[in-house]
């Protein structure tokens, strides 16, 4: 463990708990048997903070075998019986949230607000939601659809289910993985980032903490390209849950198909921000702001293209700089804090990439380069705002996962939603307007999992999250994502013997 200095500790309480290993394996800690080692590394400062060994094919098997073991006790468990294992471990989250909150600001340079107001509250949110819903895996009704035949439908489990998460909300992606797949019966072997594992540890601890059988929870911290591939390729793996790039979601789905497995695809997103002449410009430049820098813009849902009709077009870019400008970019654990760090250095240098490069053919209005001074150790970049970018750019077209707004104009309705749509992604959007009948449409012909109108961001437990096109397949949350971890047999009987003789008469005749 390498101590960067003083404020460690109290940035960083629960270190202490991962001193055996960042694997957890059948409710315990483990060292990684890969024979390499990773660090965790603090982006506000550069600073190791959490040095461990990385998981290898070995620890993926025992991982896996531990859960197929699990399996059947937990999918035996009565809908009850699992609810109530849920609430009580929403109620250790709930008792533990500073932890989380801390550990989360730390490995993603989240400001610590944002962790303790959004990240945490949400994963506590929905555990509560999914211990409720666990009571609800509902079939169909039963019937006599065919003769004296009765048919009913069942909802069962899949399996293990081997699940992987990015770095951009580590804890909030373990629970929107982890927490439906065994509210369903399901056990799982979740594959945190590399670069940011803390919280989904705590999440399994406070699992076991809560009476969840060990097992049911599995946690393997490895390369993608080891780990992560080993997992999803497993024999006894059923299903295969993916957050992350489209560039990796076809490599996952690839290696997940040679084993005929379930694939569940959460995948890259480029959301529009469509902005009609009759919108509140104040309502949409501040939500423009608050919808493009969420978490450092590293967010597949945030808005990346804003299309402003052309009469608010100038208004709504000044307005809209004149906001980023105001946004306090600094330690995420200081109190006035808005903006932290992008996760990494290499990642700061590839958002500043895009920027740099547009500079030949748009405007950059405010931003576009990294702070100096006492921020200049940690991979900062200032909000920006570009534009005047042509629509076929790459800056418009390709998903930054930066702090970087592009803003567009459009004429009529017709060219907003077209341009609205005019990229391969279609994970969420937003359209700003008064006018109910514009709002509609843009609903119905906006290609995407989900259209806020005049807001832009907010997530609840009760409803859906997933994409269309190239962001993938499959839903996130609400009793829609338990679509995508059970399946559905029929079941089928003979009411009479006489109907049974007569199918056989009427198949092989008289005998």
């Amino acid at each position: 463990m390498h101590n960067p200095g003083k404020t460690t500790p109290d940035r960083f309480p629960a270190q202490e708990r991962f001193a055996e290993g960042a694997q957890y394996i059948a409710g315990r800690l483990a060292k990684g048997t890969s024979g390499r080692s990773f660090a965790v590394v603090d982006p506000a400062t550069g600073e190791e903070v959490y040095r461990y060994d990385l998981a290898g094919p070995d620890d993926v098997d025992a991982a896996v075998a531990a859960a197929r073991a699990a399996f059947p006790a937990w999918a035996g468990a009565t809908p009850g019986e699992r609810s109530d294992a849920l609430h009580r471990f929403a109620a250790v989250l709930a008792d533990r949230a500073d932890d989380f909150a801390r550990a989360e600001s730390l490995q993603c340079g989240k400001p610590l607000k944002l962790t303790r107001e959004f990240d945490v509250p949400g994963t506590i949110d929905n555990a509560a939601f999914f211990a409720g819903a666990a009571r609800h895996l509902q079939g169909q009704s039963a019937g006599e659809y065919s003769g004296d035949h009765t048919s009913y439908v069942r909802r069962e489990p899949i399996g293990v289910v081997g699940s992987i998460a990015p770095w951009n909300y580590p804890l909030q992606m373990a629970a929107w993985k982890i927490l439906p797949a065994i509210a369903a019966g399901n056990t799982i072997v979740l594959k945190p980032a590399e670069l940011t594992p803390l919280t989904s540890l705590l999440f399994a601890q406070a699992a076991t903490a809560a009476g969840i059988p060990d097992g049911v929870i599995n946690i393997v911290t490895g390369t993608g390209k080891e780990a992560g591939e080993h997992l999803v390729g497993h024999p006894d793996v059923a299903m295969t849950s993916f957050t992350g790039s489209t560039a990796v979601g076809k490599r996952v789905a690839e290696v997940a198909t040679a084993t005929v497995k379930r694939i569940h695809l959460e995948l890259g997103g480029k959301a529009p921000f469509l902005v009609f002449d009759d919108a509140d410009l104040e309502a949409a430049a501040n939500g423009a702001v608050a919808g493009s820098l969420i978490n450092t813009g590293q967010d597949c849902t945030a808005a990346t293209r804003a299309y402003v009709q052309r009469p608010l077009y100038e208004a709504f870019v000044a307005r809209t700089a004149e906001l980023m400008a105001s946004v306090r970019v600094g330690d995420p654990f200081a109190a006035g804090t808005d903006l932290g760090p992008l996760i990494s250095h290499v990642q700061r240098d590839r958002v500043a990439g895009f920027v740099d490069r547009a500079r030949g053919y748009a405007r950059v209005v405010t931003g576009g380069e990294a702070p100096l001074g006492d921020l200049e150790r940690g991979a900062y970049y200032r909000p920006t705002l570009v534009a005047d970018a042509p629509q076929d750019s790459e800056i418009v077209q390709s998903e930054i996962f930066g702090p970087v707004l592009v803003v567009l104009p459009f004429d009529g309705d017709d060219e907003g939603i077209r341009l609205a749509n005019d990229t391969p992604y279609g994970l969420a959007a937003s359209a700003w307007s008064r006018d109910v009948f514009r709002a509609n449409r843009a609903t119905r012909e906006i290609k995407a999992g989900c259209v806020w109108i005049n807001d832009h961001i907010p997530i609840i437990s009760e409803m859906p999250h997933g994409g269309y096109k190239a962001s993938g397949f499959g839903k996130d949350m609400s009793t829609y994502s338990f679509e995508e971890y059970t399946q559905i047999k029929h079941v089928m009987f003979d009411n009479t013997a006489v109907a049974r003789k007569d199918w056989h008469r009427t198949i092989f005749g008289d005998r």
